[in-house]
């Protein structure tokens, strides 16, 4: 069975050789690179099956590459940065990062976030019926159950539960989220997104106090386990 490739763009030599250990030991193939230029001919002249990516690069923002390599690479990036400001995590994630970790990382999660993202990756076409514990989202009849009884979900509720479903485990933007649901003149309003969220989390969580499904990640939007 082929290993899968995850190329690391970071010009920190000390954060290369730790993710080259972690990344190894874990049955990964690894490539490296210290700038975005190297980073960008690398991705393009061998797509690997996922891409690490620092901020701040020494040649060019991480931002950029981002932006550029998004325009034909169609699997996961993961930002990896010291920079933990929503702005920044905000940019990445609308500029289509799969997910955004903040230095120092834990390897368990780093490692929980790879493998998410690589069965998204790998699992291309969304099916039918999404599983999820005791909850089951069937997305073709519009169908909600909760330890196998249905829950009486309005249309909008149902199509905001059907995005966060199809995007399991992916940090979804407030601006992403109203976009897609309500349309671009809807993109500020993260008040009325609010309100959604808690009546889904009403009828889907066990304590919509503490989430377990719809998971707030804070100042940027939600994250649907």
């Amino acid at each position: 069975m082929n290993k899968q490739e995850i190329l690391v763009i970071d010009d920190e030599p000390q954060i290369r050789k730790l993710l080259e250990i972690i990344l190894e030991s874990n049955d990964y193939k690894i490539t490296q690179a210290e700038t975005a230029r190297e980073g960008i001919i690398l991705a393009a002249s061998h797509p690997p099956d996922l891409i690490l990516l620092d901020i701040g690069l020494p040649d060019k923002s991480g931002l950029e590459v981002l932006k550029e390599i998004k325009t034909w690479y169609s699997k996961a990036v993961i930002i990896l940065s010291v920079q933990d400001d929503e702005e920044s995590i905000i940019q990445a994630l609308d500029l289509g990062a799969a997910d955004y970790l903040t230095k120092p990382f834990r390897t368990g999660e780093l490692l929980a976030r790879i493998r998410s993202v690589i069965r998204r990756n790998q699992t291309g076409s969304i099916e039918s019926v999404l599983d999820f514990d005791n909850l089951q989202i069937d997305l073709i009849n519009r169908i909600v159950k909760k330890n196998d009884e249905i829950l009486k979900l309005t249309s909008t509720e149902f199509n905001l539960l059907a995005l966060f479903s199809k995007n399991a485990g992916k940090v979804l933007t407030h601006r992403y989220i109203l976009k897609q649901i309500w349309g671009v003149g809807y993109q500020e309003e993260t008040q009325y997104l609010r309100v959604f969220v808690a009546q889904i989390r009403k009828k889907i969580e066990d304590n919509p106090n503490q989430p377990l499904h719809i998971v707030t990640e804070s100042g940027v939007g939600y994250r649907f386990n």
